[in-house]
């Protein structure tokens, strides 16, 4: 099996981790704060953790990691239904790392899907646990129909820290600056924190959080990435200081100008990278 053949098999891995944090972040913000949901949202850190190495390795194969979104169970009425789609998606990660193990010949490749294949077979017991949990304890979706401008204001923002994310992810894999590539992916993890921040407060507030993200850039040289990434950052940060001016919940004011603040300090983090490229 040549390269390419082998980053095929690893881009669609890559889809289905994506696919199941999407779909576990949207189970665990559903539920609330609680026991379950913290432990849900350590799940799809794990996912994150495993979309980060089949990147890595597709990048070290002269490959492009997809951005692609595999497919998701969205469906269910009650959270033990929710934790049933979780067993489902486990199993098809179980099954076709199986398959990718026994097609791929490279033993170091082989050794990392074994890694992550583990951590799936110790998902699919915590799902199959929350099942029963989930009755036992009366769990339940805790989102709302709420639809005004402070909602629509919420999902537009969510939207945003999700294209964020996946922008300076694939950028961290893809540019040869490494300092460029430890910040990228220092400032995306603090952009996933913003996203659980922003849906958590749709929930709280009687919203339903919606997990869709927009165009990313898809620049192959670095200082191109820094300009796309300091020009999204500083209409961010705008926006968010205007959005603050407009609300009278103080505590979501707060959020707000918290958000502004992290978003001009990731644009000026981007300008001293991009000044130290061109240089």
């Amino acid at each position: 099996m040549d390269n390419k053949e082998v980053v095929g098999l690893l881009n669609k891995d890559i889809e289905n981790e994506h696919a199941a944090i999407i779909q576990y972040l949207v189970h665990a913000y559903g539920m609330g704060e609680g026991e379950m949901a913290c432990e849900i949202e350590a799940i799809a850190r794990e996912e994150m953790r495993h979309l980060d190495w089949l990147s890595e390795t597709v990048v070290a194969l002269g490959g492009v990691p997809s951005l692609v979104r595999g497919m998701m169970r969205m469906g269910g009425q009650t959270v033990s239904e929710w934790m049933g789609n979780d067993i489902l998606a486990e199993e098809d990660a179980i099954k076709l790392y199986r398959e990718h193990i026994s097609a791929i010949d490279d033993l170091k490749i082989k050794r990392l899907l074994r890694r992550i294949l583990s951590d799936e077979e110790s998902h699919h017991g915590v799902f199959q646990h929350f099942v029963d949990k989930a009755r036992r304890e009366g769990a339940r979706d805790l989102r709302g129909s709420r639809d005004d401008e402070v909602s629509r204001t919420l999902n537009l923002s969510i939207e945003h820290e999700y294209t964020v994310i996946l922008q300076y992810m694939l950028q961290s894999y893809l540019t040869k600056n490494l300092k460029a590539k430890v910040e990228l992916k220092d400032q995306a993890i603090n952009e996933m924190q913003h996203l659980g921040w922003l849906s958590e407060e749709m929930v709280g507030g009687g919203g339903t959080p919606r997990l869709e993200h927009s165009e990313v850039d898809r620049s192959t040289e670095t200082d191109d990435m820094l300009k796309a990434d300091i020009k999204i950052e500083e209409e961010v940060a705008t926006e968010y200081d205007r959005i603050a001016g407009t609300l009278e919940d103080d505590g979501l004011k707060k959020l707000f100008l918290r958000l502004r603040d992290h978003e001009h300090y990731h644009a000026e983090v981007f300008k001293d990278l991009l000044q130290g490229d061109e240089t």
